[in-house]
């Protein structure tokens, strides 16, 4: 085969794999040749497609049909991309304007696939980080009864997780501030491991100074707190957009491995994996200084190892704050997604949750 032919074939494979992405509906040579003006006459189109055919990248479900793509030749119009869809300098805005709405990390990630769902049309889910990727800011201690207390736990990450503590009998209001300082001492600033650490120690009675009085309520905060330190939270997930799939038959496993979570979180986990080893969140934003990055993973069809997945598309990358990557948010689709346009709306908004979560 010439190398203008091997082009040409390339153009025609783009063309098709383009248009089907669109309409779903099989492509033609006629149509390629009216809608992309690729300069050569049907004939040599469909000469084209036969090879393209042979070579198992487009198929023809029925003999007068026209042809659609399979799972290899998405894949090579995926790696063959020179570039994603760039999204406009308002359209950036409006993204960030309503990333930054968030009132905490969490709602920031819950808006995250909101705005991914309705970006892409698919399904978008992110992994909430690990409550031990940072470190303690501080500990809130409110009392809601005499014998009832909460506590409040913020990370730098921007994390807030709240428990509830019960006491074995009640406590004067007068000593919360006393607790909270004997709580916050013995976390604030340190790593969710270390103040781990510290918070047995408290509970064991360990720790030179602390009041009689207060030994009972600081025993009971600090087993709450271990506990809250040893959960692993980025066992969850948060979905949005699943009845985007709910009409595409071929997709009833994928929605199904969506809400059991166990297939997403081990896919998500192994991006957030793979961008700590990177050295911190891979990806920009296309039009802003670093562009998109190589961070958006894209795995079609059969190339997913979890048989719920290989009818679909999976694009995913990592959120991060401060170059440390936190979890994985990603968009799940068809194998006829829009990679472009999805890839775009996923490092954009990765982008700018990491940004947000940076405090910047």
């Amino acid at each position: 085969m010439t190398g203008t032919a091997e082009t040409r074939r390339g153009h025609v494979l783009r063309a098709i794999v383009t248009d089907y992405i669109s309409s779903q509906e099989p492509v033609g040579s006629k149509a390629l040749v009216e809608r992309h003006g690729l300069g050569v006459s049907p004939a040599t189109i469909r000469n084209d497609m036969a090879a393209l055919e042979a070579e198992g990248y487009i198929t023809q479900e029925h003999a007068s049909s026209g042809r659609v793509p399979t799972q290899k030749g998405y894949r090579r119009f995926v790696d063959g991309m020179s570039g994603i869809k760039p999204m406009s300098a308002p359209e950036r805005r409006a993204v960030l304007e309503f990333l930054s709405g968030g009132v905490d990390m969490e709602d920031v990630l819950r808006r995250s696939v909101q705005l991914l769902a309705q970006l892409t049309r698919q399904v978008a889910v992110v992994q909430l980080p690990d409550l031990r990727a940072g470190r303690v800011k501080h500990c809130e201690v409110v009392q809601l009864a005499p014998a009832r207390l909460l506590l409040v736990l913020i990370t730098d990450t921007g994390r807030v997780d709240q428990r509830n503590v019960d006491l074995t009998e009640p406590m004067p209001e007068a000593d919360t501030p006393r607790l909270r300082d004997i709580i916050n001492t013995a976390l604030v600033g340190r790593t969710l491991d270390d103040a781990s650490a510290n918070v047995s120690a408290l509970a064991a009675g360990e720790v030179a100074g602390l009041p009689a009085d207060l030994r009972g309520p600081a025993l009971a905060c600090a087993t709450v707190l271990v506990e809250t330190m040893l959960e692993r939270s980025s066992d969850r997930l948060i979905l949005a957009g699943t009845p985007n799939l709910l009409n595409v038959n071929e997709l009833q496993p994928v929605i199904e491995a969506l809400e059991e979570q166990v297939v997403m979180l081990k896919l998500l986990s192994s991006v957030r994996d793979l961008g700590a080893r990177a050295g911190g969140v891979a990806g920009g934003v296309a039009g802003e200084p670093g562009g998109p990055g190589p961070g958006v993973q894209v795995s079609i069809g059969g190339e997913n190892e979890d048989e719920e997945l290989r009818a679909a598309s999976v694009l995913a990358t990592g959120y991060g704050s401060g170059g440390e990557v936190l979890g994985g948010l990603g968009v799940v689709g068809p194998t006829y997604i829009d990679y472009s346009g999805s890839m775009s709306s996923l490092s954009v908004v990765a982008h700018y949750v990491s940004r947000i979560l940076s405090g910047r």
